[in-house]
């Protein structure tokens, strides 16, 4: 996990903001990559405002980052106004009863805390519909609370020209105008590239911070991960064999093969297995692309090296999932998903190093 790279993207992202404030979206630990380490990274660079979905996450946060501005995504539950007050969290209110619960909470203990009014302009996931946001526009400042962020969130802005991220854009910047001196925020990290009109005050990158591509055809920025296992074992099958579970996929061939200690409970998918219809994900052994052969096992992954030198593979070597040109998005293309899916599923089982920041 190379910390610097995290570390430069935000620089990066930051510097195109501005005057826009760039945040940092740390959620689900850091996308995969550990929070722990990540966030204080990202502080050091320059990071004050960050967001996660859940209010857990946002206390191993508070406890990593005590000065930091902290919101929590997925909103005020019943009855934890008081917990979040009392970790200086921000919850991000979408509906009126969220509202109400923090307004008469800050109104009972005499406090105005600051928290995000999430307002839903198409993607109808979280968030005040047009007409709460519009009638809560005309009496906000008789809340308990000053809020200190008016947001929402783009559905398809990594989808280039795609029709709803102007709508949800112009309808955004009509309500966000309601709420004078409220600082405004719509854009994801696909949304930050998409120019200034989509900017407002804030920024919430995720993704792009990781290495992984926001808009379809914009090449991501440094490459975070590297991820590399063992071979346990190097043998030989001859043509017409079938490897792995269900004799998915026949030898054309006499091959040889190198199994390694990856599987899908250490988060390479199942569907990124090869079968005699399709081929699965690629690994770098001894400098060259081998694809997988057959099935993807729970602990195991096996790998044509056929076209290898003999002798070029041994037992202890490693082969490279992720690095020396292998993306995140070539490993999630293959595998059938997408970037995110691939950096949050990396298992419990992977020794981390991390490197730079």
């Amino acid at each position: 996990m190379d910390l610097g790279a995290i570390a430069d993207n935000w620089r990066t992202l930051a510097a195109l903001s501005a005057p826009a404030e760039c945040a940092a979206v740390v959620k689900a630990n850091a996308y995969g990559l550990g929070v722990d380490r990540v966030a204080p990274a990202l502080w050091r660079a320059g990071a004050r405002t960050f967001f996660v979905a859940h209010f857990k996450e946002a206390l191993a946060l508070r406890a990593l980052l005590p000065d930091a501005v902290i919101y929590v995504l997925n909103g005020l539950l019943p009855d934890t106004a008081d917990d979040h007050a009392a970790a200086g969290l921000r919850p991000v209110l979408g509906s009126v009863a969220e509202i109400t619960e923090w307004s008469d909470y800050c109104r009972d203990n005499g406090t105005d805390l600051p928290a995000a009014i999430h307002v839903d302009t198409g993607m109808h996931r979280l968030g005040l519909s047009l007409e709460e946001a519009v009638q809560l526009a005309g009496t906000y400042r008789m809340l308990g609370f000053t809020p200190s962020l008016i947001m929402s969130h783009l559905a398809c802005a990594d989808t280039p020209g795609h029709v709803l991220t102007a709508r949800q854009r112009m309808v955004f910047a009509d309500v966000a105008r309601r709420f004078p001196n409220v600082p405004g925020s719509l854009a994801n990290s696909a949304g930050t590239l998409l120019g200034r009109d989509f900017r407002f005050e804030l920024v919430r990158p995720g993704i792009f911070l990781y290495g992984g591509v926001a808009i379809t055809g914009v090449p991501p920025l440094r490459p975070v991960a590297r991820l590399e296992v063992k071979v346990i074992q190097v043998a030989t099958a001859p043509a017409g064999e079938t490897v792995g579970y269900g004799a998915a996929q026949r030898l054309k061939r006499a091959s040889r093969l190198a199994t390694v200690s990856i599987g899908y409970a250490d988060g390479l998918f199942r569907a990124a297995g090869s079968s005699d219809l399709a081929k699965g994900v690629e690994a770098i052994l001894a400098g060259r692309r081998c694809h997988l052969v057959g099935r993807v096992s729970m602990d195991l992954a096996t790998l044509d090296i056929t076209d290898l030198p003999e002798g070029a593979v041994e037992r202890g070597d490693t082969a490279v999932f992720l690095g020396d040109g292998i993306s995140v998005d070539d490993l999630a293309a293959r595998s059938g998903t997408i970037g995110y899916e691939v950096l949050t599923s990396l298992g419990a089982r992977y020794a981390r190093r991390y490197v730079g920041g």
